[in-house]
């Protein structure tokens, strides 16, 4: 028999138990690989290539104050801007609270938001249809499907921010990858229908001309209204994502304290399983000495089982988090749609794996590995 024969036989000589453990790895590495996956989405990427193009301006102290709207002329004079539109996050309930009814709904210029979001792809005829109709709205292609939506079909909004019910008409359907699951509606008609908000907006979207130009740019709108009573906080598109997410508390203490949790049950898994392997196989290492085996080989064999049940657990753990992954990551679940398995993620987990086998093994192996022949063999496992 040879050595790796040796330690998958070792490692499985108790079936039920081994798979156990493996399970239990692999369903723990399975909600790493998903909180990895969302650090990345959330901390690392950067965002599609034209979103280095473009900036979120926004009041200073909080997304929830409002801005003016002469903002828009004074911010469309800064060098290097081309187009400007004031978005507002209108948040109304869509047929009931569920969270798959739920998608963003912002309000917005139609006459120049998509000179601003390049990225998104509508019919000519769509979009002059929208520009046409204050009361139309335009949705992501994905968020249509998903509510069986078509031109003409009417959408009713009701308010929860602002005191409104807005019954929208579908004018246009755009395309965007990965897809955004959001709606837009004619900035106009909500000013009819809250007399309030007449003459302000939650932010500004930009777009400037060239990526060098963005942080420039960015400074200057800020330096412009420093000193006036509604100062602004201007950033790059993703930047002003992670404000938005930071608004629901602290995301990244969240995100690590499950990573934290799930490695601390995998190693208390991995190493009570290997601490009752190796006791009861006390005997056989007395065996394995009188072959000739040294304590270094044997130490070497044991943590090869613990590695292995360690690591097998890691790959079905990868394994399920890459469809998992794929599944929450649609539009209308709530996770980021650009959110998938990268190999760099999966290398982590199974770095992670290798290292809760070796560490969770040492300790009994050693302890095995370190007995004298003698006392070893009158050890009752």
């Amino acid at each position: 028999m040879t050595i790796t024969g040796f330690v998958a036989k070792s490692a499985f000589r108790n079936k039920r138990r081994s798979l156990l453990t493996v399970a239990s790895i692999a369903f723990s590495l399975l909600l790493l690989c998903i909180m990895l996956c969302v650090w990345r989405s959330f901390y690392i990427d950067k965002g599609a290539p034209d979103s280095a193009l473009r900036i979120m301006t926004r009041h200073k102290v909080s997304l929830a104050n409002f801005l003016p709207i002469y903002y828009r002329d004074k911010i469309r004079a800064v060098p290097g801007v081309v187009h400007v539109v004031p978005m507002t996050w209108f948040g109304g309930t869509y047929k009931d609270d569920k969270p798959e009814n739920f998608f963003a709904q912002f309000a917005t210029d139609p006459d120049e938001y998509f000179d601003v979001a390049a990225d998104k792809v509508m019919p000519a005829d769509q979009l002059a249809a929208w520009k046409r109709d204050r009361a139309g709205c335009v949705v992501d292609a994905d968020l249509a499907r998903k509510h069986h939506w078509k031109i003409g079909d009417h959408i009713i909004l009701q308010g929860t921010i602002f005191p409104a019910n807005l019954d929208l008409t579908l004018r246009g359907i755009y395309t965007i990858d990965p897809p955004n699951s959001a709606l837009y509606l004619h900035n106009k008609y909500l000013e009819e229908s809250v007399g309030w908000f007449k003459d302000t907006a939650g932010f500004y979207f930009v777009r400037v001309d060239t990526p060098e130009h963005m942080p420039v740019a960015a400074r200057a709108i800020d330096d412009m209204f420093h000193s006036t009573p509604v100062p602004t906080k201007s950033e790059s598109e993703q930047a002003f994502k992670l404000d938005f997410i930071n608004t629901l508390g602290s995301v990244k203490v969240f995100i690590l304290s499950i990573c934290g949790a799930v490695l601390f049950t995998t190693l208390l898994v991995c190493a009570n399983t290997m601490a009752m392997s190796i006791r009861e196989r006390t005997r056989e290492v007395a065996v394995l000495r009188t072959l000739g085996f040294t304590r270094e080989s044997i130490l070497k064999l044991l943590l090869s089982e613990s590695i292995a049940i360690a690591v097998i657990g890691g790959l079905a753990g990868v394994a399920l988090g890459t469809v998992v992954i794929k599944a929450m990551s649609r539009p209308g679940i709530g996770m980021p749609v650009s959110m998938h398995m990268t190999i760099a993620t999966a290398l982590v987990v199974m770095t992670v794996a290798f290292l809760v086998g070796l560490v969770s093994g040492l300790i009994p192996s050693y302890r095995a590995s370190n007995l004298a022949i003698v006392d070893a063999m009158r050890h009752i496992g």
